[in-house]
């Protein structure tokens, strides 16, 4: 367009491979050339190769139709310009959670508020709840159900002689009422929903020093039920947890969705472990180190005693008689003996795994609990899986659950994936596929001695992805952000997983966006300090929330919907247009 100069083809390619392509588009614009340049698939491929440094062997998106098409999504549609910056919260906000419907959405914070937005054209304040009047220290986290007339609010609960736990509470989205209050211990369990009118909330019973039970509910929403011939709480599982881990952050998959993926990763490098295996350890990248002695990684109530082979009562007692006279060497600590023990008293004590975790109807209403644990030490370094079969989805029934023999006192895990560090964050792919899982990495090779002295972590974090169809991990872990405290001061950084994005807070003061094909970071977004949280809009991934400890949110659209947006509003008369129509009316 225009009268610019004529170009060799030559030259437009090395003008198009090593100018930014922001310069790319201008050259454009003024080259007589450009209606060809853009439909030359070979230079936008090359282009794109080489500006996102990306493997060759990497295929172009299946939803693309060329190579140009898809230079332009990468670069006018992510969500990295900021268009209004919210500051109605007085304290650092710590998570931010959309409604499915796209319509509003609900932000927490350390000022002890849960708000609710209204997402239009300008972003406003709808509601806020004060959870101080409830004895709550802060709000943490918020969840939508499935039909977006409830809220789950979960926060942190100040108890007898300032004894912290937490607590749940429901509201209606019809007139902002509490609807009813549940425990919840730790109060990092968050709680979710399972179904529009039941929620899952944890309890923790301590059973030594360093060994525990956890113990799953399922609630109903509406506590203020009459009839003494309803439920309104019912136990899920109850499972044992060993070295001071205990069980944290709850999320719920639907597996009915699995077999209609929004996006199907490239699956380019898998761990070598099989499917079958319950377990595997993501800190080994060999065979030769997997074949190296390693601490036992199996969650309790995994071990079954082969045939023939000593029971779990005959061990205990072999176990204490070897004590009293002497005959263990070198000398168990406290810690170690308790840990053994309950091992023991365990194995014999556990309901055994689902023989077949992955569903083969795909119309199959089964879910999948997710939530993170551990074996070794406090800090949650384990994902553990538990099947929730149908009938298990109601408050209907015996309050304790199914009725249990003596030999099932405990639930197992069905599946663990050890994932050796640190985690701080996971989020589930708008399918349900996919598990994005935020951690930090422990050193190689290390070895826990004390559960109460974990290894330490490193600064980089890792974005780990998980197939939750075939339990294993697909690409390599998504890596740019950067966390700075230490484990004893770790905190929870909340990512969000969009048809083609994934973004992730960090301590670095930036949120992060990343290609879920590509693997490729696209994006850095500004804040003062600390970003806890980060949500994408459920029906329009070129809009993205960020929250901060700077006690903002900010909202952040594409490019294009920015210009879009411009495009909608109307322009100002000029006044003297104005003055004439006024002096004709």
């Amino acid at each position: 367009a225009g009268g610019g100069p004529l170009l060799p083809d030559s030259v437009l390619y090395e003008i198009f491979l090593y100018l930014d392509h922001a310069d790319v588009l201008s050259v454009g614009l003024v080259c007589q050339q450009w209606h060809a340049v853009a439909r030359d698939e070979f230079l936008w491929k090359e282009l794109f190769y080489r500006y996102y440094r990306i493997s060759r062997e990497v295929p172009r998106h299946p939803a693309a139709v060329s190579w140009y098409d898809e230079f332009q999504r990468l670069y006018d549609t992510i969500p990295c310009v900021e268009v209004q910056a919210l500051k109605e919260h007085n304290d650092q906000v710590l998570h931010l959670s959309f409604s499915h419907s796209g319509c509003l959405f609900a932000s927490c914070s350390k000022d002890c508020t849960v708000k609710i937005w209204s997402n239009e054209l300008d972003i406003s304040l709808q509601h806020s709840s004060n959870m101080r009047p409830y004895n709550w220290s802060y709000t943490q986290f918020s969840q939508f159900n499935s039909d977006d007339s409830l809220l789950l609010v979960s926060g942190v609960f100040v108890g007898p002689h300032n004894s912290s736990s937490g607590e749940i509470a429901v509201i209606s989205m019809e007139n902002f009422t509490l609807l009813s209050r549940v425990r919840n211990k730790p109060y990092d369990v968050f709680g979710c929903w399972l179904n529009e009118t039941n929620l899952i909330s944890g309890n923790l019973h301590r059973i030594g020093r360093i060994t525990s039970c956890s113990v799953l509910w399922l609630n109903n929403a509406f506590q203020g039920i009459e009839s003494e011939n309803v439920n309104v709480v019912k136990r899920l599982f109850k499972i044992q947890n060993l070295n001071a881990s205990t069980i944290r952050t709850v999320m719920v998959a639907d597996c009915s969705r699995y077999d209609c993926p929004d996006l199907l990763l490239d699956y380019e490098e898998q761990l070598a472990a099989s499917s079958t295996c319950p377990v595997f350890d993501l800190g080994s990248d060999s065979e030769e180190e997997e074949a190296k002695p390693t601490q036992n990684l199996e969650p309790a109530g995994q071990d079954v005693p082969e045939e023939g082979g000593v029971t779990a009562e005959e061990g205990l007692q072999q176990l204490f008689d070897d004590i009293m006279e002497g005959r263990v060497r070198p000398a168990m600590t406290d810690a170690e003996l308790e840990t053994k023990v309950a091992e023991l008293f365990v194995r014999s004590r556990t309901k055994p795994p689902e023989l077949n975790l992955f569903p083969t109807d795909s119309n199959s209403k089964t879910k999948y609990l997710i939530f993170t644990t551990g074996c070794l030490t406090y800090s949650p370094h384990q994902i553990g899986i538990k099947r929730i079969l149908p009938h298990q989805m109601t408050t209907a029934g015996p309050v304790l659950g199914e009725e249990r023999r003596s030999d099932e006192f405990f639930d197992s895990l069905d599946h663990v994936i050890d994932i050796h560090g640190h985690i701080i964050g996971m989020g589930l792919s708008p399918d349900h596929r996919y598990l994005y899982v935020n951690s930090r990495a422990w050193p190689r090779d290390c070895i826990i001695s004390d559960p109460m002295q974990p290894p330490p972590i490193a600064e980089e974090i890792d974005l780990h992805v998980f197939d939750l169809k075939t339990m294993k991990e697909v690409k390599r872990a998504l890596r740019a952000h950067r966390a700075y405290t230490p484990n004893e001061e770790c905190f929870f950084i909340f990512l969000d997983v969009s048809k083609d994005f994934v973004a992730s807070g960090a301590e670095d003061r930036h949120g992060y966006i990343w290609d879920r094909h590509y693997n490729i970071c696209l994006a850095k977004l500004q804040h003062d300090n600390v970003v806890n949280s980060v949500a994408f809009s459920p029906v329009e991934q070129e809009l993205l929330l960020t929250a901060s400890d700077d006690t903002t949110i900010k909202v952040w659209r594409s490019p294009r919907a920015v210009r879009v947006q411009q495009a909608r509003k109307p322009r100002p008369r000029k006044l003297l247009f104005s003055w004439l129509m006024n002096q004709k009316s």
